[in-house]
């Protein structure tokens, strides 16, 4: 394969990660099947057999797997505030493997998972149960010292603060390399994990 060709590949996969990751796949089913299914409908009403068939055919398995996913989606992460364009190129050009693997990750539709990040969690001792798991409420892009840093806060009503506290240095290990892990406590039941480049 030349190289032209593997430009050409990586960015078909990159347009359509970028695509299916910020479409709910669960409404566009939803959507589409019930669209189809109206044809149907309308055909039928219509005495036209071949069209009614096809929009049933389609049309109802759509809505149905649309249920299934919505049953089972979890919506993207919102970056709050907006990144300005100088932490935009400070993570262009410092951002860690993971840092970029975490925010792409969360800010996109996900499905068949009790939480964002709940196998990470669930890893360094702070997920006790599906009900019980801490959840990502929003990100935070920023700089220190010329390095980028991500900050996730987590609604952690059963996990306390020390819990996370005493898994820092797992997480240094779990998230690294080359990166800093800062914990705080913005607000009651809340926990802010900040893993800064360095």
């Amino acid at each position: 394969m030349s190289a032209q060709e593997t430009v050409k590949k990586q960015f078909r996969m990159k347009v359509g990660t970028i695509m299916f990751g910020k479409i709910s796949l669960a409404t566009l089913g939803l959507r589409l099947g019930v669209v189809l299914t109206s044809v149907g409908a309308i055909a039928y009403a219509t005495n036209h057999p071949t069209l009614n068939l096809a929009g049933f055919f389609y049309g109802l398995p759509l809505i149905l797997g649309g249920l299934a996913l919505k049953s089972t989606e979890l919506k993207p992460v919102a970056i709050e505030p907006p990144t300005p364009p100088d932490i935009l190129t400070l993570r262009t050009q410092t951002a860690t493997i993971t840092q970029n693997k975490i925010r792409k990750d969360v800010t996109r539709y996900c499905y068949g998972k009790d939480a964002h990040l709940d196998e990470a969690l669930k890893y360094l001792g702070l997920n006790p149960g599906r009900e019980e798991c801490p959840v990502l409420i929003r990100l935070r892009e920023s700089g220190t010292d010329g390095n980028y840093a991500l900050t996730l806060t987590f609604e952690s009503e059963s996990v306390p603060l020390e819990s996370w506290q005493q898994q820092q240095d797992k997480m240094v290990r779990y998230f690294g390399p080359d990166v800093e892990v800062v914990i705080g406590q913005p607000e009651p039941h809340q926990v802010e994990v900040t893993l800064t480049k360095c």
